[in-house]
């Protein structure tokens, strides 16, 4: 078998047929996803086969990130990752660390079988135990377990990360140093899970891996920092649709009952993407378990459920625009006769946590645009007094009326003698600090996201990318459904530079006629 590595795409495929029995589609059959079977080439060899190249080291990224449904045949194919790396190189090390313990036994389970099978049990060294597997060839795989000792005491060649989405932050921290490359094999690290939330890992892992090139298609360059791959699909692409008798089910409008947008009918019958391991029996029941959310953000990938969500109505094509000041909204009449657009700000302070600052445009009709934004960490509020005051845009229209900062920036620093309102107020700027019940506050930001009729009359500008990234992720414990308390894990600063700055805006006392600015 060892003399026999497959050295093509195709001569891998007939692998897994002859020795595993194994069919995968090869092509993907929803437009921006991947077929399975690209993932094992891309593990099998090393990302050379269609490479995707790092600009940092001219080589082609062998880190990759699987971002697939539940039951999408993730954990076995990570099983059959292995299987391929045990046996074509050897002495490779290769380490299983899933979000639990149980998960990573799921992975090792699948494997056992695969070596336990007749095609494969003579490459065995020794029987196999629940956590370790070793060949002939000296080639092994361990689990480890999710804590920090396990973790920080590891050097492989390769670590399969499986259910990364239920990876604490400082685990998967220490997985980043754990690998080393031998001349059999490019030390690399793989993550494979479904996405369950916009806030957890996997949101990270997916907004920094880039797509690689697809079937026929020229090679691409991954943008700056790209480090990962990326592979998704969803059950779409691993229905099984070989049997003869296959048939599409549609509503009676036409429209697919399992995914929007069914390219069966440009696809007919390819037996590169005819494969799959799911019936369209079994789908349809998943389906008719779970509502609309579930089934689009789990099992078709589209997005995220944002169930735990602070903002849960804020989206990027509602509420993010690319016109300086945005006025794709008019947002009624004025407040009052000869109102003009005013210019306001709101704060958050911080220093070994992020500072935010946000400055936007008030337009006579109410509709408040986030024009420009800066976060920083560990650094003086003199500077980002200084950068409000002299905010370009709003200067140009008469400057900032005020900027709304959180109440606890009145208390005087021991250092300086001076709180950081008396700084922002030196530097020439307005200062608004009413103090609200943070639940108010987050409710004056969702009557403008989501009013109860008519548009939005909050807007923010495509280049505020933090602030975008915040409300997207901002969220609530998930698993305390009692607490009512954001959780403050990054997102909360800017997304509380702007709730000081609607609250101050909206809730302010003297909030009426020309007097509302």
């Amino acid at each position: 078998m060892r003399t026999d590595r497959p050295t093509t795409e195709d001569q891998l495929a007939e692998w897994l047929s002859d020795v595993l029995s194994l069919r995968l589609p090869r092509r993907p059959r929803v437009p921006g996803h991947a077929a399975p079977f690209e993932y094992l080439a891309h593990a099998f060899f090393e990302g050379r086969h269609r490479p995707l190249i790092d600009p940092r080291t001219d080589q082609p990224i062998v880190d990759c990130v699987v971002w697939a449904n539940r039951g999408g045949g993730k954990t076995f194919l990570g099983a059959v990752a292995t299987a391929l790396d045990l046996i074509y190189r050897p002495g490779i090390e290769v380490r299983i660390l899933g979000g639990s313990l149980e998960q990573s036994r799921r992975m090792q389970a699948h494997l056992r079988a695969l070596f336990e099978s007749d095609a494969l049990s003579a490459e065995l060294d020794r029987k196999p135990t629940a956590d370790r597997l070793v060949l002939t060839n000296g080639s092994r795989v361990e689990l480890l377990a999710q804590s920090a000792t396990s973790v920080r005491g590891t050097r492989v060649q390769r670590l399969r990360c499986d259910e990364a989405e239920l990876f604490k932050p400082d685990i998967w921290e220490a997985a980043q140093l754990t690998t080393r490359s031998t001349p059999v094999a490019q030390g690399s690290i793989e993550a494979l899970s479904t996405m369950h939330a916009p806030y957890g890992l996997m949101r990270e892992l997916v907004s920094t891996a880039q797509p690689g090139p697809g079937p026929g298609e020229e090679t691409i360059t991954a943008r700056p920092g790209v480090v990962r791959r990326l592979f998704k699909w969803g059950v779409a692409d691993v229905i099984d649709r070989s049997d003869p008798a296959f048939n599409c089910l549609n509503d009676e409008d036409g429209s697919c009952v399992i995914w929007p947008d069914c390219p069966c009918k440009s696809l007919g019958r390819d037996p590169a993407r005819d494969a799959g391991h799911v019936s369209l029996s079994d789908a349809l029941r998943m389906k008719g378990r779970v509502d609309q959310r579930t089934w689009e953000s789990e099992m078709l990938c589209l997005t995220p459920t944002r169930a735990h969500c602070v903002y849960p109505g804020f989206s990027r094509d509602r509420h993010v625009c690319a016109d300086d000041p945005c006025d794709r909204h008019p947002g009624g009449a004025a407040r009052s006769p000869g109102a003009r657009a005013a210019w306001v700000a709101g704060m958050d302070f911080g220093f070994r946590g992020e500072t935010a600052v946000l400055c936007a445009r008030l337009s006579p009709g109410g509709v408040l645009t986030v024009t420009d934004e800066f976060v920083a960490t560990e650094t003086v509020v003199s500077v980002f007094a200084e950068w409000a005051a002299g905010h370009e845009r709003s200067r140009a229209e008469g400057g900032l009326a005020w900027i709304g900062v959180d109440p606890a920036g009145a208390s005087r620093s021991g250092q300086t003698g001076l709180s950081d309102i008396r700084v922002l107020q030196k530097a020439g700027l307005r200062v608004r600090h009413r103090r609200r019940p943070i639940a108010e506050g987050i409710a004056m930001v969702r009557a403008r996201i989501s009013p109860a009729s008519g548009e939005p009359t909050l807007v923010v500008h495509e280049r505020c990318g933090r602030l975008i990234e915040a409300l997207e992720t901002y969220h609530y414990n998930d698993e305390d459904a009692s607490d009512d308390r954001p959780v403050k894990d990054g997102p909360d600063h800017a997304c509380d530079a702007l709730r000081y700055l609607v609250q101050n805006l909206d809730g302010h006392a003297e909030a009426t006629s020309d007097a509302y600015l």
